[in-house]
């Protein structure tokens, strides 16, 4: 994230080639199991290129779910979960920013809708950099995390096991990595 003294908007996209929308869970209260979203996309403007200026709305299409188990996957994009018949969008509006350290680290403050209910939450991001590739585009890198929780949205389905607790936490990581594709003015 950098300071820019110019106020010109500059739009970016997700280069969705390099970039990966993911989640963890705790499955049986022993281990943790993986996912990733496929359809993804934001509209991101920045003044110049200060990303703690950065006007982000993000969406995701719950049915593009992948946690490589296709019973699991119908299972997550049922009524149980992501209800995707009636919810065809996740979204999330991020709208204030804090540094942290100095040194690249930031909370990214937003609102988070996921069924129809809309909660405010805070993710970390860490600021990789900027950098030219060499077609000439102007790239820049983040990595983003936080905890939820799933109950908040809805998201209520679960097992008890015979041996005492739950098939699936009620917490879910967020893991991201999100590179950006400055657009030509």
């Amino acid at each position: 994230m950098t300071n820019s003294e110019t106020n010109t908007k500059t739009k970016w996209l997700i280069d969705t080639a390099h970039s990966e929308i993911g989640f963890k869970v705790r499955h049986l209260m022993i281990s943790n199991v993986s996912g990733r979203f496929k359809q993804f996309d934001a509209s991101i403007y920045t003044t110049g290129e200060d990303f703690m200026s950065a006007e982000i709305d993000f969406w995701l299409d719950p049915s593009s779910l992948d946690t490589r188990d296709a019973k699991r996957d119908a299972h997550l994009t049922s009524a149980d979960f992501f209800d995707v018949e009636n919810y065809k969008q996740i979204n999330f509006k991020a709208n204030s920013f804090i540094n942290q350290d100095n040194d690249g680290h930031y909370e990214m403050h937003g609102d988070l809708t996921i069924k129809g209910i809309t909660k405010r939450i805070i993710l970390n991001v860490e600021f990789g950099g900027l950098m030219k590739d060499p077609w000439g585009n102007h790239k820049a890198a983040f990595s983003i995390s936080g905890k939820i929780n799933r109950k908040d949205w809805g998201l209520n389905w679960n097992a008890a096991l015979e041996t005492g607790g739950v098939l699936v936490s009620e917490e879910i990581w967020i893991v991201c990595d999100v590179q950006l594709m400055k657009q030509p003015e």
